[in-house]
């Protein structure tokens, strides 16, 4: 699952290094599969995305960080026609190897291939907290979307404790193992205000409890158990559910 780190500066968009980013990503496609969360947890986020974002099938949607196409599979399971696109050539090599019945393509989110006004949603795997400026990809997604049209994104939360510890750089116990030099913890309010200004009636939401299968650090892994019940019960109380590990972003495009 591959693309807000930082405000832009002087009115310059910050771009991420994506030749760091397609190499980071190409290593993982060795591996016979990209898929960073148990298989309850992938159809549970799907299934809450798509409940948000109240995108029902049919209907043509883009998985834009596909990967190797996890969710892309999910999506087409559950009867849209589905394209995954990720900028990892490697990637999507997988995913078309392992999922033929969908098609892939290797793409830039910050300029994709797509005709304008073509697709009934987006679905963001992951890739905003990758980008360092996300505005570019949010004018992309708007552009590809039909007026009426849905995203969805799910992104770490930096207001999560376990998320700000383990992967925010600012975090004395911040781990680079496993994560591109691109990617920090989003804020709520900063994407929906990325995705308001391209055009978007945006909301937030928040979701814990998505069960990691694994964590590169091989001292994570000896706590991923631990914190994957932390992260199931801790987050249902109600005055912690803006904390939850993982923030959840939909949009409609404003007609």
């Amino acid at each position: 699952m591959t693309v807000l780190n930082s405000q832009a500066t002087s009115g310059m968009e910050r771009r991420q290094d994506k030749s760091k980013e397609i190499g980071f990503f190409n290593r993982h496609a060795t591996e016979a599969e990209y898929n960073v969360f148990s298989e309850r947890s992938n159809h549970r986020l799907i299934s809450k995305c798509l409940e948000l974002a109240k995108l029902r099938p049919p209907g043509r949607v883009a998985d834009l960080g596909c990967g190797s196409g996890v969710f892309s599979a999910i999506l087409s399971e559950n009867g849209f026609d589905c394209l995954g696109l990720d900028i990892s050539y490697g990637l999507v090599a997988l995913g078309q190897r392992l999922r033929p019945n969908i098609r892939f393509l290797t793409a830039d989110i910050e300029a994709l291939p797509l005709p304008s006004c073509s697709l009934d949603g987006v679905m963001l795997s992951g890739v905003v907290h990758h980008l360092p400026d996300p505005r570019a990809c949010a004018r992309e997604v708007f552009r590809v979307l039909k007026p009426g049209g849905v995203f969805m994104a799910f992104d770490p939360n930096r207001m999560n404790p376990f998320m700000y510890l383990y992967r925010d750089r600012s975090s004395p116990f911040y781990s680079s193992k496993g994560v591109t030099e691109n990617e920090r913890p989003v804020l709520a309010w900063q994407v929906r205000r990325v995705f308001s200004e391209a055009g978007f009636e945006v909301r937030s939401s928040y979701l814990s409890g998505l069960s990691y299968r694994y964590v590169a650090s091989s001292l994570g892994r000896v706590f991923l158990p631990a914190y994957n019940f932390l992260d199931s019960v801790f987050f249902l109380l109600p005055f912690l559910k803006n904390f939850s590990s993982f923030v959840l972003t939909t949009g409609v495009k404003k007609t």
